[in-house]
């Protein structure tokens, strides 16, 4: 009787720890990682040719700074959230024009892409590329697009990839 409590409280103990774990940004990239040299991004050599345009574009708005509502077609000084993934998508040839953040909750194909996926909800969109982090609030508000290598809690957000990628 004994091993069968052991047993069931080392059942119950493994379900408890999954369903506490809270998913990452780094939780959706398993692949070969884009790594900083001369602090830019750089993709995987093996990576195709979208995803390398798409590093290069990320890498270009690095010292944009934030504006609400910038990237969307009218005069701006800076880049919002959805303006910044919205750059980088159309400069990689994978979308035509801008989206407002809610609307990549149903771009491209559902879950985690194999080089770049979306991460969008309500009000915020981010990004990532290779294992790398865009986003505009990753060191706090009214920062504007940056790199980051630190994981972010993907609760809440819709995860999204272009297709193919």
């Amino acid at each position: 009787m004994t091993l069968l409590r052991l047993l069931a409280l080392v059942c119950l103990s493994l379900l408890v720890s999954c369903a506490s774990s809270k998913k990452t940004s780094q939780d959706y990239y398993d692949g070969p990682r884009a790594v900083f040299v001369n602090g830019q991004a750089v993709a995987p050599r093996r990576a195709p040719a979208a995803v390398h345009r798409a590093v290069a574009a990320a890498n270009a708005i690095q010292s944009a700074p934030y504006q609400y509502g910038g990237g969307h077609g009218r005069p701006s000084s800076g880049l919002d959230c959805s303006g910044s993934v919205s750059y980088v998508l159309r400069r990689a040839g994978l979308i035509e024009s801008t989206m407002p953040s809610s609307a990549y909750r149903k771009y491209g194909r559902s879950g985690q892409g194999k080089w770049i996926t979306v991460f969008a909800r309500s009000g915020h969109v981010f990004m990532t590329i290779c294992g790398l982090r865009l986003d505009t609030s990753s060191q706090g508000t009214g920062i504007g697009p940056r790199w980051s290598t630190k994981p972010r809690n993907t609760k809440g957000f819709t995860v999204r990839h272009p297709a193919g990628l």
